[in-house]
């Protein structure tokens, strides 16, 4: 199933999404909810009877008459709402060529367990505009990932049982404001004020099941699934980075453990892949420049579009914004 959350009378409505054309859920099933935040708490008990609603959409037993067509509604993130949102940092390939670039040794910590970070849940938005503040502007990334969605609630969880709780995948675009961000890591701490500002998920949420034929093994040494999808990213429809899912060292199962050890995973927590190769401006730059001192480097602007594309999980696209604001909190230091 394809899940949509778009925007209707002020409030976030779930849909699914066939064709281009969007059907409410809880107006197709009185047993299902209008809301993902709903459905992410009851997931198990919900889903069977949403698959069925689904399958007949796809038949046509449910006609398009029922349905909205996309293009004239407003997208929302497909988790609105998140419980939290961590990042991960799964590509051993980004990280090695990110060390590289700054003529450090690989960490080999890397290699003997997954990390992740949190970041700001109620910063999460869909496609659409994304408004940064002018500190933003020293140095703005993008970075191209995938996501998933926790179905339901654990503690403690296991790798190998760990893909049975994840409801879904997301295209997710982790924005980054770098010199902000490498301001405060310098105090071994963060990050913080460069990416609590936006981290973007969408279009829409693809469940487990759509994506089976594109199972591949986790890589040697690492336990869960894994998925053959290519990940691409453009800027003003230039394309500036191309990966594969299938390149994560750390399968989300393992962070998933890593997560859950001694806490509760819940429904709506959002867990980031962490970046692809090649998949930020940061480690492009950084290639260039290491090849060649003289090579111009390329940041985010002002109404620059971000397009990025996973296979089968649809295409992400936002535009950059400039707030109406000259404040500035870099100006602030001592």
């Amino acid at each position: 199933m394809k899940l949509v959350s778009y925007l209707r009378d002020g409030h976030d409505q779930l849909a699914f999404l066939v064709d281009d054309f969007l059907y409410d859920c809880d107006a197709l099933h009185p047993d299902l909810p209008g809301n993902m935040n709903m459905f992410l708490n009851y997931w198990d008990d919900m889903f069977e009877t949403a698959k069925s609603v689904n399958n007949a959409i796809i038949k046509g037993i449910i006609t398009k008459d029922k349905g909205i067509d996309i293009n004239t509604i407003q997208l929302l993130a497909p988790i609105p709402f998140p419980t939290s949102c961590r990042d991960g940092y799964a590509f051993r390939q980004h990280v090695a060529a990110a060390r590289r670039n700054r003529k450090v040794e690989m960490i080999p910590e890397f290699d003997q367990y997954p990390i992740f970070y949190f970041t700001n849940h109620n910063a999460i938005q869909g496609p659409g505009e994304i408004v940064c503040m002018p500190d933003h502007f020293q140095k703005l990334d993008f970075e191209l990932e995938i996501a998933i969605v926790i179905g339901k609630k654990g503690r403690n969880v296991l790798a190998k049982d760990a893909d049975e709780y994840v409801a879904g995948f997301m295209i997710m675009n982790d924005m980054s404001a770098r010199t902000l961000q490498m301001e405060e890591m310098l105090l071994n701490l963060g990050p913080a004020k460069g990416k609590d500002f936006s981290t973007v998920i969408g279009p829409w949420l693809v469940t487990p099941d759509e994506l089976a034929q594109h199972l591949v093994p986790a890589k040697a040494g690492h336990v869960g699934n894994n998925y053959n999808l290519s990940m691409k990213c453009w800027v003003n429809g230039q394309e500036v980075s191309q990966g594969n899912v299938a390149d994560m060292d750390w399968t989300f199962a393992e962070i998933i453990e890593r997560c859950a050890y001694g806490v509760d995973i819940l429904p709506g927590d959002v867990i980031g892949s962490g970046t692809v190769g090649t998949g930020c401006f940061l480690e492009l730059n950084g290639t260039k420049l290491l090849n060649d001192p003289n090579a111009q480097t390329q940041w985010l602007q002002d109404g620059d579009v971000v397009e990025m594309e996973i296979a089968g999980l649809g295409m992400l696209s936002n535009t950059i914004r400039k707030a109406d604001s000259d404040f500035s909190i870099l100006k602030l230091k001592k």
